[in-house]
This record gives C-alpha cells, structure tokens and sequence, in this order.
C-alpha cells in the first residue's frame, strides 16, 4: 500500500476515472440480480432501484472502510486538516470514482431534472473531494464525512422497499427507527461536527471559506430532507402509498422524495 500511494498521489484523476469504470462494472452486474414485479413494470423504478443498488454497494463498502479508519487511526476525529495515512486517500479516491458514475448515470439516463437534489450534492462532493485528492489535505476530514454513509445504508433501504411496494411490511417498520438513529448519529451529527470544526478553526484552514458554504449547503439539504424524512414516516396520515392494483397514486418520483 505504501508503493502505491505515490502512484495514486502522482494521478489522482485518473485514479477517480478508473473506480468510476469499476462502479459502472458493478452497475452492470447489478443488472444480473432479480428484481421485485413491481419494480420491473415501471420504467423510473427500474432505473431507480438499479442506482440505489449500485449506492447500497458504496455505502457499505465506504462506511465500513470509514469508521475502521477512524478506529485504528482516532487522530484522525481530531486532525481533519493535515491528517492521512495511505488507507484514506485510497478511500476518497473510491469514494470520488463512485460520486462520478452516480452523477454520470443521472445524467446520461435523462433524470437530471427530477434528480437535481443529487446532483447538486455531488457536485459538491466531487469538488471537495478532488481539492483533497490534489492537495492532500482534509484527507482525514472526508474519512469523517464518509461516516454519513452508514445512515445511507438505511436510507438506501427505505428507498428501495418503497420501490416495491413494501411500506406496510415488518422491514420497513423496523428499518424506518434504524434509519432515524443512523441519521441523527452518523449524518446529522457528522455534518455538524465538520461544519464545527472550519468555524473553530477558521483562521488557520486553507479555503475554508469555500469548504464552510459547501458544508452549509448541505446542512440546509439535511435538514429539510430531515424534516421531510419525519414527516412521511412518523407524521403521515396517509395509510399507504400505493394503490390496490400496485400503482402508486401519485408521481412515481413524487413518490421518492418523501
């Protein structure tokens, strides 16, 4: 790992290339795998659960590989700045080649209007993470960020039961609490300690003004999908979602966003 570290230093955009063509592998693969009926008698849901199955692949590689770093290497909670062992800059730059198929495919499937959200927030993302990957700096910070993806997890299951039809099931029940608890523990608390730490250390950090409107906005995006997230799930008086004959009653994507 160590006599690989300053090939991927010496090319970092490359290396996001390649693990973009990796994702875009396991897209593919993705393919292969049964999908529920419902889900195969609608175009938006087909493409919909293919992209969420791909995510679910990051999100439990990202997230795991994330808190492991943390655990072994904890000056990393700490040194958000300067901070990096080899582990973590191979991990943001997965995690970078990962956020580029994902808006790569939003795009080039037609669903960028519907999708903007994401891609607003990759966008984001992708900025700060390449900024890392060139300068080498808030290496440790983005391992930090990448906890959220433990809450993307549940997220990425709430989406996809939806996508079946599955609301009134015990999975769903039970995944709607672990997908509360994971966000208010590993996406809420994430984002806020971050945003913490560039206002405490303001003064010192390069760009942190550019790195403090990033984490902003996507504090506000958090928070509204947080409120939204509630809503739906713990103070909706809808029974259900889906209608008796297995269409949903409203906008397919409309029906996502909650």
């Amino acid at each position: 790992m160590e006599a690989l570290l300053p090939v991927l230093k010496s090319h970092p955009g490359p290396t996001v290339l390649v693990f973009s063509l990796l994702f875009r592998g396991v897209h593919r693969l993705m393919q292969r795998l049964p999908v529920p009926k419902m889900v195969r008698q609608d175009e938006f849901r087909s493409w919909k659960w293919k992209n969420l199955s791909v995510s679910m692949v990051h999100s439990l590689l990202t997230g795991t590989w994330a808190l492991a770093c943390a655990m072994v290497w904890p000056e990393m909670l700490s040194s958000l700045y300067s901070y990096h062992t080899p582990l973590a800059y191979l991990l943001v730059c997965v995690s970078t080649g990962y956020f580029v198929q994902d808006a790569g495919d939003i795009i080039l499937t037609g669903h960028a209007r519907g999708s903007w959200e994401f891609l607003l927030h990759h966008a984001l993302v992708i900025w700060c993470f390449l900024y890392t990957l060139y300068t080498q700096l808030y290496v440790a910070g983005a391992v930090v960020a990448l906890f959220v993806e433990v809450n993307s997890v549940t997220l990425h299951m709430r989406l996809m039961l939806k996508l079946a039809g599955a609301q009134a099931s015990s999975m769903y029940y039970i995944n709607k609490f672990a997908n509360l608890f994971t966000y208010v523990m590993f996406r809420l608390s994430t984002q806020f300690y971050l945003t913490w730490y560039i206002i405490h250390n303001y003064s010192w950090l390069g760009h942190g003004g550019f790195f403090l409107t990033c984490m902003i906005v996507m504090n506000i995006m958090i928070l509204i999908y947080f409120y939204r997230l509630l809503r739906a799930d713990f103070f909706s008086q809808r029974k259900s979602y889906v209608g008796h004959n297995g269409t949903h009653n409203n906008n397919s994507k409309k029906f996502l966003t909650d």
